[in-house]
């Protein structure tokens, strides 16, 4: 049996390769070792790529999402043994830290958001897990593996830092700005709440007219800002939006937000940005709102999988090409070009 593993590598800001790295092992009795079967791309990867988070090391190994099978696992771990079928969480959790005991796993002391971004993450045949006992989930078998793919990360992210931090409520209005896969999580798990309207904004005219089909209520295009700004308060008879939700990660997204927003409302900042953005605070402190930022801590995933377990929402709808992992490079291209290529979500299978 081969000692090596194909895996993708971030090689500095715009460079990336497919090299063969020793396969992992097993670290401690706490960890696992997981042999990949999807694996799909994050607009964060993209982010890294464009040196946007440089703590990121060159060498490493890109991804922080997918589903597998454990390959092996420590003596300590009780919840997983070889051959389950799992799905890989975008964070890692020790569950013994002082932020895991406030279910604040993004800021785990020992992990956080470290696969693709501080170890080797999932964009690998193989992938090490630390902490496997709460850093994996068992995939019931109602959920098709797409939809796993989907519960690694934007799903649980879009719910959390988008529809919890934005506090949505029955009857709200709320306006989505970005209709990408994230943006479109955020679409499906605000309808938890019944919102009375749901207006996803983006510059793509595709990606909109597919926002319609997960629930969208209304759509603007942005390309003029200031004409997209006057439609949203046209559609809410003058008042603004109760929660906007910024899942972009520019200035100008961010912008629409805070412009667009009544008095008391809710800004939930969801993008990854990695530029400053302009805080209207002049305009913004008599208004009574609240700014939320975050990075998704995963502590819906229990429930976020018995709903899709049930058929309430179907999160593989997100998910529009399929490569295989020798066609990585291709599917790259295709989600960093997602208007021309009309993409939302790309599968990448190793087998």
């Amino acid at each position: 049996m081969s000692k090596t593993m194909k895996s993708l590598v971030y090689l500095g800001p715009n460079k990336k390769e497919v090299v063969e790295r020793p396969k992992p092992t097993l670290q401690n009795g706490k960890s696992a070792v997981v042999k990949m079967l999807k694996t799909t791309i994050c607009g964060t990867d993209l982010h890294i790529l464009k040196g946007d988070t440089p703590e990121v090391p060159q060498g490493l190994i890109l991804g922080h999402e997918g589903i597998g099978v454990v390959e092996s696992v420590g003596e300590n771990v009780s919840n997983f043994k070889v051959g389950d079928k799992v799905i890989v969480s975008c964070i890692t959790a020790c569950g013994t830290c002082p932020y895991c005991k406030k279910s604040l796993y993004a800021h785990c002391d020992n992990g956080g958001w470290i696969l693709g971004n501080l170890i080797d993450g999932t964009q690998a045949e193989y992938v090490h897990i630390p902490y496997a006992d709460n850093s994996l989930y068992h995939i019931p078998e109602a959920i098709t593996d797409d939809a796993a793919v989907m519960i690694s990360d934007i799903l649980p992210t879009g719910f959390e830092i988008g529809v919890l931090n934005g506090q949505v409520k029955p009857g709200d209005t709320v306006a989505i700005v970005g209709s990408g896969p994230i943006g479109l999580s955020a679409l499906l798990t605000a309808q938890f709440y019944s919102p009375a309207r749901i207006i996803m904004i983006d510059l793509d005219d595709n990606r909109l007219k597919a926002s319609l089909g997960f629930g969208a209520t209304d759509i603007v295009n942005s390309k003029n800002m200031d004409a997209a700004i006057k439609q949203v308060y046209a559609l809410t008879d003058g008042l603004g939006v109760d929660v906007a939700i910024e899942a972009v990660g520019v200035p100008q997204t961010f912008d629409i937000c805070q412009k667009i927003i009544t008095k008391g409302g809710h800004v939930a900042n969801v993008g990854v940005h990695g530029k400053p953005v302009e805080l209207h605070i002049e305009d913004l402190w008599i208004k009574n709102i609240t700014i939320a930022t975050g990075l998704v801590s995963t502590n819906t995933t229990p429930m976020l999988l018995k709903t899709v377990s049930s058929g309430k929402i179907k999160p593989q709808q997100l998910v529009t090409h399929h490569f295989k992992f020798s066609e990585i490079m291709d599917a790259y291209d295709t989600f960093a070009n997602a208007a021309r290529e009309r993409a939302l979500k790309v599968i990448i299978d190793f087998e």
